[in-house]
């Protein structure tokens, strides 16, 4: 039997960054940078208006009363911009590049909105209402620093820039397969005592999405070796990484350990670990990351969470790969696993200044906790 240090190492050791490809900004969404990303221009590109309103020169406004002045063009974002003539202004709109001369704007509700003349009913300081050429970013500043996870923010600084492609580290794609004769999909009717439902499929769906990953669910596959073996060289075609569940007992009917051990190189231990304690892990066709995890859906997610999760983040590119820990005090007793590392669904409550306490849920088995458990948990209490 491996600890689960020693397990997790050597699958962390296995596996690293899927190569950086060149996509399309719509493609890159949720994707790692894999490169720092450089202005090739400032961001605005011009003096601009930041808000809708009057360009003026702030010396010319009257610090006491109102100041009246002639319009004499409106500017809109794209256009030709005209000179400020002394003891004048031009209406302009926000976004809009503004005349050397001015060197504020006045925004509407300061004046009278007048269309051929304005008044000016309060003065302003020289600066207001403008952005700066090279504001938000200049020309040679990297804009976005390498490792970071591009969402809707850094994609539209990207686009501001005018970066039409970045590039980026690819999100992992991720065959699911769950594995049993006994397995139906929900929904469907149960014909045979024994069967169960597939819970593992739509659970591993969800959690590889929030990891970044792209979930591909196969979806329910017998025992039957032939029928497994094919199934798994058909979805290397597509796979960055399989994961399947159920098939690692030693009963002769659980296939997965004959099945995998001519499709690659897959190593099955048990781990000291609670619950679930079978695993596989190792690589098939061309060097294929394949996590072999328990049947057991709460086995299933857990060994999910300790192992394959932070692969996957590494493959993806993210360096923050493991979940936070706090330290918690028991608001009740319960037992571990001798001889194993136990991780029990639990409730936390606290706050990092005042400290955090734990209550296991359900019955608070380490052997096999419940899904309901699980289902309740904000947190797995780790018992060493």
């Amino acid at each position: 039997m491996i600890g689960v240090h020693v397990h997790l190492q050597e699958i962390l050791d296995s596996v690293g960054p899927v190569s950086p490809i060149d996509v399309a900004l719509s493609d890159a969404v949720g994707c790692i940078l894999a490169e720092d990303l450089i202005a090739e221009r400032d961001v605005p590109a011009a003096r601009s208006a930041a808000t809708d309103g009057y360009a003026v020169d702030a010396a010319e406004l009257s610090e006491f009363d109102p100041t009246t002045l002639p319009v004499t063009h409106d500017i809109r974002i794209g256009d030709q911009i005209p000179r400020l003539v002394p003891g004048t202004c031009v209406r302009v709109t926000s976004g809009a590049a503004l005349p050397d001369e001015a060197t504020a704007v006045v925004p509407p509700e300061l004046t009278d909105r007048g269309e051929a003349t304005v008044v000016v009913q309060k003065s302003v300081p020289e600066g207001f209402g403008v952005r700066e050429q090279g504001a938000d970013v200049q020309v040679g500043a990297p804009a976005i620093a390498i490792g970071t996870r591009l969402g809707a923010r850094q994609l539209a600084l990207a686009a501001a820039m005018g970066r039409g492609r970045l590039l980026v580290h690819p999100k992992p794609r991720v065959v699911i397969l769950s594995i049993g004769d006994e397995l139906l999909n929900p929904g469907s009717r149960i014909a045979q005592e024994g069967a169960v439902f597939d819970a593992n499929a739509h659970a591993l769906t969800t959690a590889v999405a929030h990891a970044g990953g792209v979930p591909l669910r196969v979806g329910v596959v017998g025992d039957d070796r032939s029928m497994l073996r094919d199934v798994i060289e058909d979805q290397l075609v597509r796979a960055d990484v399989i994961i399947t569940t159920g098939g690692l007992s030693e009963s002769t009917t659980d296939t997965v350990k004959d099945v995998l051990a001519l499709l690659g190189t897959v190593r099955f231990d048990h781990v000291a670990m609670s619950p679930g304690r079978r695993h596989g892990f190792g690589t098939v066709g061309d060097e294929v990351p394949i996590f072999a995890l328990p049947g057991h859906p709460v086995a299933a997610q857990v060994a999910y969470e300790i192992f394959v999760r932070p692969a996957l983040l590494l493959i993806g590119g993210h360096s923050e790969i493991f979940r936070p820990s706090v330290r918690a005090v028991a608001q009740a007793g319960f037992d571990g696993v001798p001889g194993r590392r136990a991780f029990i669904p639990a409730e936390v409550l606290g706050h990092p200044d005042e400290g955090y306490t734990l209550t296991p849920l359900g019955t608070a088995s380490a052997w096999l906790p419940g899904l309901t458990d699980l289902a309740t948990a904000n947190a797995l209490a780790v018992v060493p």
